[in-house]
């Protein structure tokens, strides 16, 4: 995201600001890209290309691209509101400012004389090896000893390095599932620089605001010296060491089925090859990759976005699955810490994608029976009464009993569903909702589990404290063949924690906006007229994010709950233009009989709470 300051500059201003950046720009092809679209805003007026190469300054020069807790996302190319090799060089100084506050902080006994430690990693995308070199220069010339990734590689995997190797910070150059034409950089920290529950997740406030005041105290670019060498380059090892840990998460004594056949998709990205390995390493044989999208491309010319979660992103993948009369499709994004699962589906016979929410529940429930609590998908242990569908969910509610001491714990976003905390209270396991993100979930103190709606799943939190979705993937295979083996599908399972817990239904309705300023006046807009009701159902909860709460934070957002316990939550992106609003539906189920009329039900109620979403945005 970036700000742009009161009053827009005016277009001399815009140039004088362009020359200079074109001036000092130390990549050659960038410095060029801006002087022809100076070239092109000097054109007579009537030219075809000349409104938009003044639009192009404007975007690029009236605002400054801002350092937050997701690090740096934008569009590639020449500027301050851009990803290019300067504002990475000023990134890259304000973190090593930052690091090496920190280690002089510790004192001595905490230093022992060494210098800060951080690791550096980059996917495929276009220039993230060299923004990546480029951080390890900078890093090694402001004293902060630099280890660079040997390649491009899973985030999953420079998040696994960054505790491995008991550095200081981790960097991970990447835009995740953003267009092609993005590229991003976003910050972790480990060691001395944070303490002992944010050690290997990514940054959160007030971080961000430190690391954001020493990139602008970082000066002029040219002032930002860069070693010619000085940095490790790790060896190989680092990527098969990631990828025996995930292998030794199997559990092949509890879950001995391997019959299974998957088709495996990392969507261009950079995870085929350790996902593959993963997954073959621990008796997966029958995996085949989608040949078209098997090899890291930037352009990620198969897709329209490289996101599991847009549509038609898997269609290569299921097509290739129905021709191989695969069991499962697993895809991951272009940098590998999210996974999307689809199966046939026995009740309409087609393939279908299941929602983040619905493999967030069945790997709980999956958890639950690794853990030795019980089968996972029966009422195996008396409910607790933090169990109840009511809108105590909302963080206004009183959290869970403390766990004890060492006792594992369940966390989950609270726009993902409730069905987590259901299921981890059946099993005794204490559960607990945190901000979106999971620089959030990943500090949940006795952690074994965590996931959010977005296909996001931390299952082993001891090698990677954040999202990882290849680990997600092995354990999604041995549930699935374990299933096959039990002459179940992931949907029967799905059905029997519905049966149990009630249905749980959830949806989105995301709006994307060209003007930033659109977002603050919906909001505004909610908390000026908000919904008395959703799907007929009564407002009995509103909560207003902002204010926080001593369960939450304060984050920008709206939770409204009704008497049936719909509830839906409006909040914009933290990394997209968009606004973005969470609803879940909950309808009791008695028996298995039951179970499609509540679903029905559901759907039905569900429609209307989105009509009434819309009607709330006056859309």
């Amino acid at each position: 995201m970036s700000t742009t300051p009161a009053g827009a500059p005016g277009l001399d201003e815009l140039v004088s600001r362009a020359e200079a950046w074109a001036a000092a720009d130390p990549d050659p092809a960038t410095a060029a890209q801006l002087r022809e679209t100076l070239a092109r805003a000097a054109e007579p007026e009537g030219s075809p290309t000349r409104e938009a190469a003044r639009q192009e300054l404007a975007d690029a020069f009236a605002g400054t691209l801002q350092f937050g807790t997701a690090g740096l996302r934008a569009a590639l190319g020449p500027g301050p509101n851009r990803m290019n090799r300067v504002t990475v060089r000023r990134a890259a100084a304000g973190v090593a400012a930052f690091l090496l506050g920190k280690v002089a902080a510790a004192g001595p006994g905490a230093t022992d004389g060494t210098r800060p430690r951080a690791v550096v990693g980059y996917d495929a995308r276009t220039n993230s090896d060299v923004f990546a070199q480029e951080t390890a220069a900078v890093f090694t010339a402001a004293a902060v000893e630099a280890y660079l990734m040997p390649s491009a590689l899973p985030t999953p995997v420079l998040a696994y390095a960054l505790q491995a190797l008991g550095c200081d910070a981790g960097v991970m150059v990447t835009a995740s599932h953003n267009p092609p034409q993005d590229n991003g950089y976003k910050v972790y920290l480990g060691g001395r620089a944070v303490d002992e529950g944010g050690r290997g997740a990514q940054i959160v406030a007030p971080v961000d605001a430190e690391i954001s005041a020493l990139i602008d105290a970082a000066g002029p670019v040219g002032a930002i010296v860069l070693a010619e060498s000085g940095w490790t380059t790790l060896p190989a090892s680092v990527a098969a060491d990631y990828r025996d840990a995930v292998v030794r998460l199997a559990d092949p004594g509890l879950f001995p089925a391997r019959e299974l056949t998957i088709v495996l998709t990392p969507l261009h990205g950079v995870g085929g090859e350790t996902a593959a390995g993963v997954l073959r390493a621990a008796g997966f044989d029958d995996v085949s990759l989608v040949r078209e999208q098997a090899e890291p491309d930037p352009a990620f010319p198969t897709v329209a976005f490289p996101n599991p979660e847009e549509a038609g992103a898997l269609d290569l993948a299921l097509e290739a699955a129905q021709a191989a009369g695969a069991d499962l499709v697993i895809a991951n994004d272009p940098d590998a810490d999210r996974c999307a699962v689809a199966a046939p589906d026995p009740a309409s016979g087609e393939w279908r994608m299941l929602r983040g929410d619905e493999v967030g529940a069945l790997l709980g429930s999956h958890m639950v029976r690794r853990l030795g609590r019980g089968q996972g998908l029966t009422d195996d242990a008396a409910p607790a009464a933090a169990a109840d569908v009511s809108p105590a969910a909302s963080p206004a509610a009183p959290p869970a009993a403390d766990a004890e001491q060492g006792a594992p714990v369940f966390a989950n976003s609270i726009v993902s569903s409730r069905l987590l905390s259901r299921i981890a209270a059946s099993a005794g396991i204490a559960h607990r909702e945190t901000l979106t993100g999971f620089k959030w979930i990943s500090r949940v103190p006795g952690l074994v589990y965590g996931y959010e709606e977005a296909l996001g799943y931390c299952v082993a939190p001891e090698l990677v404290k954040d999202k990882d979705g290849i680990s997600a993937a092995l354990l999604v295979a041995e549930m699935a063949a374990e299933a096959k083996a039990q002459g179940q599908t992931l949907f029967d399972r799905l059905d029997a924690l519905h049966v149990l817990h009630g249905v749980h239904l959830t949806d989105q309705l995301s709006v994307r906006v060209a003007d930033l300023g659109l977002l603050e006046a919906m909001m505004t807009r909610l908390r000026q007229d908000p919904p008395a009701s959703f799907a007929d159902s009564p407002v009995e909860t509103a909560v207003d994010l902002s204010e926080g709460s001593e369960q939450l934070p304060p984050t920008e957002g709206l939770l409204w709950a009704t008497r049936d316990s719909t509830r839906v939550i409006i909040r914009p992106s933290g990394t997209e233009p968009k606004l973005k609003c969470y609803v879940e539906v909950i309808r009791p189920v008695d028996s298995s009989a039951e179970l499609a009329e509540a679903r029905q039900a559901a759907r039905a109620a569900m429609d209307a709470a989105l009509d009434d979403v819309r009607e709330a945005l006056g859309l």
